[in-house]
């Protein structure tokens, strides 16, 4: 009777994995459903539709694009968290991701345990912006202004522990200056205000301003990176504009919710890479200032945490916390 009951569980278990990895073989079978935790027309949302297009031209199935703003992204990433495991449900997050945990008290999902990394898709530097009538010309004449009357200026980001709030507040630490920092739901609404001379200072993804900046309605006073963007050689870093050793940077990455089977989550991240190389995306990318990645899910996974482990002293010893 054990030996017959052995055999029905391993015929069992070889239906239940037939099963499984030809439900991963067939995904899509119908939309998916793709979040953005920011506004429309910004990086996060330019990178998801582009991502998302492609996507649905391989999977022979809609990607619909789902714009779930506020909270520093954590309402978009609550809705995957507790959603099926099933592909059907995935968000693209920001460096402000690994970073709530230290931000919000509480927060409606484990940063690690709810989710399931798919792949770290992209990278770009940020950039500090002014309107191209502004009367700052350089980094130099920003900080000569803030040092002579503290608290006077302002400069607008994304949201409380975004990448373009942390780029704010290193500067203001490296340069020993008082800027306030104006939060908005996102890029595209920080450019309109910063063009309609509401605030007088940005900091910006390049995919969601370089537009303007070759239009001519935007000017950059530096890029947050070490080095110079390829896309804007003649723009200098902070560091070489007057804030030495300064260096930080924004990326993206893909989640799905937690418990997802390896098999679906690979071939979603194999999908994703692939579609990120495409000729058409990556030059698109590419001329928007990001740096194309496409890594595994456990790579993903392992940068998140290593993010999470070097950001949480410099944010505690700033004392930021979300609003």
């Amino acid at each position: 009777m054990r030996k017959m009951f052995c055999v029905f569980a391993a015929l069992a278990g070889l239906l239940f994995c037939g099963t499984s990895t030809l439900a991963q073989q067939s995904f899509p079978t119908k939309p998916v459903r793709l979040l953005i935790p920011y506004a429309a027309g910004g990086a996060v949302d330019i990178l998801g539709r582009t991502l998302g297009d492609e996507l649905s031209k391989r999977w022979g199935q809609p990607v619909i694009i789902e714009n779930r703003t506020g909270a520093g992204g954590t309402i978009a990433s609550q809705v995957v968290a507790k959603s099926e495991p099933d592909g059907y449900t995935l968000v693209i997050i920001a460096s402000g991701h690994s970073i709530n945990p230290y931000l919000y008290s509480k927060l409606p999902y484990d940063t690690f345990k709810d989710f399931t990394p798919i792949s770290l898709l992209g990278s770009s530097p940020n950039m500090l912006l002014v309107a191209a009538n502004s009367p700052f010309k350089t980094l130099g004449d920003v900080l000569a202004a803030a040092r002579a009357k503290p608290g006077s200026l302002s400069y607008g980001m994304s949201g409380i522990g975004t990448s373009t709030h942390l780029a704010g507040e290193l500067l203001k630490y490296m340069a020993k200056v008082n800027i306030t920092a104006v939060s908005y739901k996102g890029g595209a609404p920080q450019i309109n205000d910063l063009l309609g001379g509401h605030i007088p200072l940005s900091f910006n993804n390049i995919p969601e301003s370089i537009g303007q900046i070759r239009g001519g309605s935007l000017r950059v006073l530096g890029v947050t990176t070490a080095k110079r963007s390829a896309v804007l050689p003649d723009s200098p870093t902070i560091a070489e504009a007057g804030v030495p050793g300064y260096d930080t940077g924004v990326w993206w990455g893909m989640l799905a919710p937690g418990g997802m089977p390896a098999d679906l989550a690979a071939k979603i991240s194999k999908d994703c890479a692939e579609a990120l190389h495409a000729p058409a995306v990556k030059q698109r990318l590419d001329n928007l200032g990001a740096a194309v990645l496409g890594t595994t899910g456990p790579e993903f996974d392992k940068f998140i945490r290593a993010e999470y482990q070097k950001w949480g002293p410099i944010i505690k010893a700033a004392g930021i916390k979300a609003s």
